[in-house]
């Protein structure tokens, strides 16, 4: 158990899920302390029986912390989990600054629960995308070692935080009236639209939320020869990453062979039926925190392909689950370390 632990960017749409994660987890702590920014010092903050308020985020506020979990921009994390590794803090990082910094693992707890060994004080959870097909693809590498991935992504609003859905209802009020809603948060109105472009260009006309899953897959899975093709659209969805992936092994995994791998994951939920009109969709991945898999099937083009839909709550296993989940890995890894002792 750690006596004390603290979220950073507890106030936002991540920080408020993992608040509840601690609680329906029932994560052992004897206290919590919420850090944010100024503007939300002050506020107070229901997390299971009791009420607290909200901790200005400072170099200070890290004395006495075993744990820190955290959900905040990267300027923020850059700046502040040095300041938490000096108290003597663990932080289990959701940004993307310290993602692909070779002394942080980049842990989900279903693929590569190993790498926690490895930390100096900050583990990273990935990016929301790379996430839960990741997720999906491990089972497929550990029997048949996957070679190329080409994915494309339909990502909900709320990848870009509570503006991001704001910003979709505000739009599709305005098309519905005939009007146009001037966007701030994304490049075009995204209400009855797509955007295929996620972050800024990056490498050879990719984004960098394309680059993302490109590096990030690769170092989870540790294999640098995985060759992934990334397209990553923005679409109508208020929660719930969809994803269509096509993965070629080096050994031929049969429909059959695929199915059972997925149905056999840990944090993998099968719902396969084409007849019946049974697949994974978002409005149904809603507030769950597995990673959803369907319409699987052979590649057409490809004798060692195999294609399959994939969706996930990018707000849970995408981030705040992820992150409670590391947390939780450390607890058995300590405990398991003072029984061995």
């Amino acid at each position: 158990m750690y006596e004390t632990i603290a979220l950073v960017g507890a106030t936002g749409a991540v920080g408020r899920i993992v608040l509840e994660q601690l609680v329906k987890r029932e994560f052992p702590y004897k206290r919590l302390k919420l850090l944010a920014s100024e503007r939300s010092v002050g506020r107070e903050v229901r997390v299971g029986g009791e009420t607290i308020t909200v901790e200005l985020l400072e170099p200070g506020a890290f004395k006495d912390i075993d744990l820190v979990i955290a959900s905040t921009p990267d300027e923020v994390s850059a700046e502040f989990a040095p300041w938490a590794v000096e108290e003597g803090a663990v932080v289990v990082d959701e940004s993307g600054y310290w993602r692909m910094d070779p002394t942080v693992p980049l842990v989900i707890p279903e693929v590569n629960p190993e790498a926690v060994e490895s930390h100096v004080g900050i583990i990273a959870s990935p990016n929301c995308s790379t996430t839960q097909m990741v997720v999906a693809l491990a089972p497929l590498h550990k029997a048949a070692k996957v070679k190329r991935v080409i994915v494309s992504t339909y990502q909900a609003t709320s990848g870009a935080g509570l503006a991001g859905n704001e910003e979709l209802h505000d739009s599709v009020r305005s098309a519905l009236a005939g009007q146009v809603h001037p966007p701030s948060t994304f490049q075009y109105p995204v209400g009855f639209n797509l955007i295929p472009q996620i972050g800024s260009e990056k490498h050879m006309g990719y984004t960098s939320e394309e680059m993302k899953m490109v590096y990030e897959t690769q170092k989870i899975m540790g294999d640098e020869n995985i060759q992934v093709c990334p397209t990553c659209v923005r679409v109508p969805v208020t929660i719930g990453h969809s994803e269509s992936i096509l993965v070629e092994t080096e050994k031929p995994l049969s429909v059959e062979e695929a199915r059972e791998l997925f149905n056999n994951a840990d944090g993998v939920t099968v719902i396969d039926d084409l007849n019946s009109q049974q697949y994974p969709m978002p409005r149904d991945c809603d507030g769950k925190d597995d990673v959803f898999v369907g319409r699987i099937r052979k590649d057409l083009s490809c004798s060692n392909g195999i294609a399959f839909w994939c969706v996930s709550d990018n707000l849970r296993k995408g981030a705040a689950t992820n992150a409670v989940q590391i947390a939780e890995l450390l607890v058995k890894r300590s405990a398991s370390s003072i029984e061995k002792s």
